[in-house]
């Protein structure tokens, strides 16, 4: 079956921009997607997402007080995500490329609310990657590619309220730090039919971060830190980024017709935040609280004419424990894309997408044993993307 796909990288590039406007598992925000390597030809792609959660709840029911229930509107912020790439081929057999993008993030800032649970509690992460590539063809139909990955991170965490005890008010500065990488992958292709099939292991990141921790009063005195500790204290707080796979598949159908499906893991148990004198204070524990999980989705794309293609797709993350981090108070998630490209030269195409996205009802607990806070249900997000690509 030999397929006419002249817009095969358009019905592509369209698929990656959904994946970079909504984050999936854990702190996700790009997938870190390496596909562009597989792109005809030499190009230059600049994509751009805006992501609007409706993020909202409520303190459990107080079953010693008759005061009201703390409301939490508002909770995600909006976001913004962009990215780049440029690829280009050094031989027939050989091609590099250059991707930027900002892989994690966390926008998290509950409203502070007198005597409630968890009001003023907040969470900022923002990254910066920048992931060389390479690409070796074996042959038609095997190839390997693999680089190295340079991630900036920095981020800043409160807890406040009343599920905190002693611990309201807490706050630690993660200044920005600068780590390294390396990715792997390997691809089956058979290009008569627009078979592809390729898998990409991306390493654990370490980071060495410059932390400021401001502590409480209450944690100022005994217990459990002792008279006379300092109210601001400075060391150094190591965090992993986790190693993580991504399984991207797409075959031709029928003629101008292309399904698609991307799996990805991401290890996110052994992304510990313990700064030093949080862990004093609470033997141990840390800031966050994810789980190792999967996100999946499916979909189809279309050429219409030379000029014109779509896609659809619809996607999922398999919900976990109830009890979650108050500083991703998410469990599981449901969506579904549309997006097109449009083919403006033979060197321009112009695409396009949005996603919804159903967020899985939460409870967000704190302690230990964990207690529940809050309860966030009913919740939802709407992404919407852009992209750009110029072939020369």
């Amino acid at each position: 079956m030999k397929l006419h796909y002249g817009a095969t990288s358009a019905l592509a590039l369209a698929t990656a921009l959904m994946a970079t406007t909504a984050g999936a598992v854990g702190l996700d925000r790009s997938n870190q997607d390496v596909t562009a390597i597989f792109e005809e030809g030499n190009l230059l792609e600049l994509s751009y997402g805006r992501v609007f959660p409706d993020l909202s709840g409520r303190d459990l029911e107080d079953r010693t007080t008759l005061d009201p229930v703390a409301e939490y509107d508002g909770v995600g912020e909006d976001f913004l995500n962009v990215s780049g790439s440029l690829k280009f081929d050094i031989t027939p057999d050989i091609s590099m490329a250059l991707i930027v993008d900002q892989p994690f993030g966390a926008d998290i800032l509950y409203p502070e609310t007198a005597g409630s649970n968890l009001g003023g509690t907040s969470a900022d992460l923002d990254s910066l990657a920048m992931t060389l590539v390479g690409r070796y063809k074996v042959n038609e139909n095997f190839s390997f590619h693999g680089g190295l990955r340079g991630e900036k991170l920095e981020g800043r965490i409160r807890l406040n309220g009343a599920a905190y005890r002693a611990l309201s008010g807490y706050e630690v500065e993660l200044e920005d730090n600068t780590a390294y990488g390396y990715v792997l992958g390997a691809a089956y292709e058979r290009p008569e039919i627009a078979l592809r099939v390729a898998l990409t292991y991306n390493s654990v990141i370490e980071h060495d971060f410059d932390a400021v921790e401001s502590i409480p009063a209450l944690l100022q005195t005994p217990p459990p830190l002792g008279p006379g500790f300092p109210a601001v204290a400075a060391g150094t707080t190591t965090v992993e980024t986790p190693e993580s796979w991504n399984l991207d598949l797409q075959t031709g159908v029928a003629q101008d017709t292309l399904v698609f499906a991307n799996i990805r893991y991401a290890a996110y148990a052994d992304t510990i935040v313990s700064p030093q004198i949080f862990s004093l204070a609470t033997g141990g524990a840390s800031l966050t609280n994810i789980e190792d999980n999967y996100s999946a989705q499916i979909g189809v794309g279309r050429r219409f004419n030379d000029m014109f293609s779509a896609q659809a797709a619809i996607g999922f993350e398999p919900e976990k424990d109830d009890l979650v981090s108050p500083l991703d108070p998410t469990n599981g998630k449901r969506w579904i894309s549309l997006g097109g490209a449009y083919k403006a030269s033979e060197q321009v195409t112009l695409s396009g997408g949005v996603r919804y996205t159903l967020l899985g009802d939460s409870m967000p607990e704190t302690g230990t044993p964990d207690v529940a806070q809050a309860r966030f249900t009913d919740n939802d997000a709407l992404a919407v993307g852009m992209s750009i690509t110029t072939r020369f």
